[in-house]
């Protein structure tokens, strides 16, 4: 299937500080493309050149074909936008803003925005101002939507919302792919991508790590577990057992802290022989994750157990 988005050595600077860095990867039509990283790694720059927004220092990007600089306003029909800070004037009302954009558009489907609000419960007769985060994120959010655009292109689109509303997002996102459009999320939330995207693009520090399917996205994941034992452990216990990485002894001789790359299963189960009577488990954190597979010579140097 063809590429809708094609970027191509793309690196933007500001004066000495880094913005990108040679950045390349295609988005093909009808697919959900995450974009992950931390914050401050480049996403928003990427998502700004993208939309005409930044001049590229050198290298580009094309929308469909068209060049996302030197034809901009051509690329900007075809895109929602939702910006990682939606601001607009205080005092118009949502259902102003809605109409004033669809203005601009051109002219929208009024049935279809009604929709898009009652199903986000959003309040349009409220003034922008007297928005809490959440609902102002839902304006942002119908009016990347309501023109039913051929690519949308999201920069943390569920910032602020709810369980409830992020799932109905969520569907959203869905509908929209199955009825043909495409779709670019920023995200530094690694479950969210997982549940959302096809494949994703990881960068860190303004530099593409990776591009690949989202389920590669599970073989990278690993789990620090906490156990705690009624009298002396052994790290010799868990010798062998699928996905265990590394076994460190702590509280006193009690307790061990294991890496496990996986599933968990094996673990439980020799958790459970040895009378184990507490266990707690954290994920790492998208910066963990980086350092540890996508930066070789910091994982040589970071400690695992700390």
């Amino acid at each position: 299937m063809a590429s809708i988005i094609s970027v191509d050595k793309l690196t933007k600077r500001y004066g000495a500080s880094r913005g990108v860095d040679n950045v390349s990867f295609d988005v093909v039509e009808g697919e959900v493309f995450g974009f992950l990283g931390p914050n401050g790694a480049g996403k928003t720059t990427t998502i700004r050149t993208l939309l005409g927004l930044l001049r590229p220092t050198s290298g580009g990007a094309t929308i469909a074909g068209l060049d996302c600089w030197a034809q901009s306003t051509a690329v900007k029909r075809l895109v929602g936008y939702l910006p990682g800070e939606f601001t607009l004037d205080p005092a118009l009302t949502g259902a102003q803003i809605l109409a004033y954009l669809g203005y601009l558009r051109g002219g929208v489907d009024l049935g279809y925005v009604t929709k898009l609000v009652e199903r986000l419960e959003l309040d349009p007769s409220k003034r922008f101002r007297d928005y809490s985060r959440g609902n102002k994120q839902k304006v942002g959010l119908v009016q990347a939507f309501m023109h039913r655009p051929r690519l949308l292109i999201m920069d943390e689109p569920t910032s602020g919302l709810d369980p409830l509303n992020q799932q109905e997002f969520y569907h959203m996102l869905s509908e929209a792919k199955a009825s043909g459009s495409t779709a670019f999320l920023s995200s530094h939330n690694l479950a969210e991508v997982e549940h959302t995207c096809d494949r994703v693009g990881i960068i860190r520090e303004g530099q593409l790590a990776n591009v690949d399917a989202v389920h590669t996205l599970k073989d990278i994941q690993h789990h620090e577990v906490e156990l705690t034992f009624p009298s002396a452990a052994s790290a010799d216990w868990f010798s062998g057992v699928p996905g265990v990485r590394e076994v460190s002894v702590n509280n006193g001789g009690r307790g061990l802290r294991l890496t496990v790359q996986g599933d968990l299963s094996g673990v439980l189960q020799v958790a459970a022989q040895h009378g184990a009577v507490n266990l707690s488990t954290r994920e790492p954190s998208l910066e963990e994750i980086f350092l540890r597979y996508y930066v070789p010579e910091a994982a040589a140097v970071a400690p695992v157990n700390r």
